[in-house]
């Protein structure tokens, strides 16, 4: 397996700037009193979070990641990869789990697919092998 990954798929850049904005508008109410100070705490996690949380993308393997942990999952478990009414993707296992995979959506999927080292069929994604 190799060190770095073929993809890393985040969030939108535009969540992590808003996040950042409102870390800045927090600071002058905080700065009232030490009792207002844990406000900081909301945008700076969001901003974290932002910044963190997606989906790597491995030959052998795909990697979620979140605020806290993550789970790897390697590809030969995946039986499908589905998106929802919302266009976010989601990783059916084969031992019938689903994994929402941060960030990926159904305009980069096929590029996530590529990335993996599969190909969209006509219906279903299917591997090269």
């Amino acid at each position: 397996m190799s060190s770095r990954p073929a993809l890393r798929v985040r969030k939108s850049g535009a969540v992590l700037v808003a996040a950042g904005i409102a870390l800045v508008g927090a600071l002058p109410v905080a700065g009232q009193s030490w009792a207002l100070a844990p406000i900081l705490l909301i945008p700076l996690a969001v901003l974290i979070w932002t910044y963190r949380a997606g989906t790597d993308v491995y030959p052998d393997e795909l990697r979620v990641r979140a605020l806290f942990g993550g789970s790897r999952v390697p590809w030969s478990r995946i039986s499908e990869l589905a998106p929802d009414t919302h266009g976010r993707v989601s990783a059916l296992l084969d031992n019938g789990n689903v994994i929402r995979l941060t960030g990926v959506t159904q305009n980069n999927l096929p590029l996530v697919l590529a990335a993996g080292g599969h190909r969209v069929g006509s219906d279903t994604a299917t591997t090269d092998q």
